[in-house]
């Protein structure tokens, strides 16, 4: 006697859910943003989060030295007051380095700052289609 039930529906409903979990997949990839934006989204945060956070930790460095070495007198509060500003900049930087990445397949100018107000239109679009 063949017991086909159990076995026969498990690999029915096994191959249903890898078809729907390819599927959703699919989906997902399609929602994403495409590599070569995600790119040179990567390249402009790297830049300018990048260099302001060096100099932020720059700041501690040059400080220690210039005060070690009897150079300079500088007060710990210049020097926190400085390196803050510096990663400051670098928070703004993670902003900026997104909202001026080109959609479009042409890259935008050097700054891209023409970029962000549609990026920012964009942006308040998706999460008000998100919403409904």
């Amino acid at each position: 006697m063949e017991n086909t039930t159990g076995f026969k529906n498990s690999k029915d409903n096994t191959n249903e859910t890898n078809s729907k979990s390819k599927q959703s997949k699919s989906n997902r990839k399609d929602e994403g943003i495409p590599k070569p934006i995600a790119n040179r989204m990567a390249r402009r945060v790297l830049f300018t989060t990048g260099l302001p956070t060096i100099c932020g930790m720059g700041v501690f460095v040059i400080s220690y030295v210039l005060i070690t070495k009897g150079i300079a007198e500088i007060a710990p509060a210049l020097t926190l007051l400085l390196s803050g500003t510096f990663f400051l900049l670098g928070l703004v930087g993670l902003s900026y380095g997104i909202l001026s990445a080109s959609w479009e397949k042409e890259k935008g100018s050097f700054l891209g700052i023409e970029i962000i107000g549609p990026n920012i239109q964009k942006m308040k679009a998706a999460f008000k289609a998100k919403e409904n």
